[in-house]
């Protein structure tokens, strides 16, 4: 690793016509872009008077930004959590694989994975007579780290 660059004063040649500034890069050829010893260097009082000072509330372009964001990583969130839940579940007609889906509640910023068939739970939970097989508590659970990842592709972290 190279060793960081001192910081010196500036220094003017009028010998050499040439200009070192604090970080010791030189400009030579001053005095054909019109600077002389003494010259002002930067903004003089005139310039300044003729700025213009804009500033902008941009706060709520951030926010409208972050929560685009934030539904699209929500959305892809659902998806691949739909998927592991295809995947994870038993299947004897398809009906109930074929079933899974999935929801973004943008309101409550979440993504709500599950199916409308009436014998899901019993499926997912299992009965006296049937043992638990499930298959969305693991595809919400098992791959935490997967989702941790989208949320911060989409969101920029």
């Amino acid at each position: 690793m190279a060793a960081p660059r001192k910081v010196g004063k500036e220094k003017w040649s009028a010998k050499n016509d040439t200009w070192t500034d604090r970080n010791g890069d030189t400009v030579s050829g001053m005095r054909e872009k019109g600077f002389t010893r003494g010259s002002a260097k930067g903004l003089t009082a005139s310039d300044i008077s003729g700025l213009v000072e804009v500033r902008a509330d941009n706060r709520e372009a951030i926010a409208n930004a972050i929560d685009r964001a934030l539904v699209a990583a929500l959305e892809e969130v659902g998806l691949v959590a739909e998927g592991y839940a295809k995947r994870a579940c038993p299947v004897d007609t398809g009906r109930l694989r074929n079933s899974i889906t999935h929801i973004v509640d943008e309101d409550g910023k979440c993504a709500v994975i599950g199916t409308n068939v009436e014998y899901a739970p019993f499926v997912e939970l299992g009965t006296r007579r049937q043992k638990p097989q499930p298959y969305l508590k693991p595809a919400a659970e098992d791959h935490e780290s997967t989702y941790r990842s989208i949320i911060r592709k989409h969101l920029g972290g």
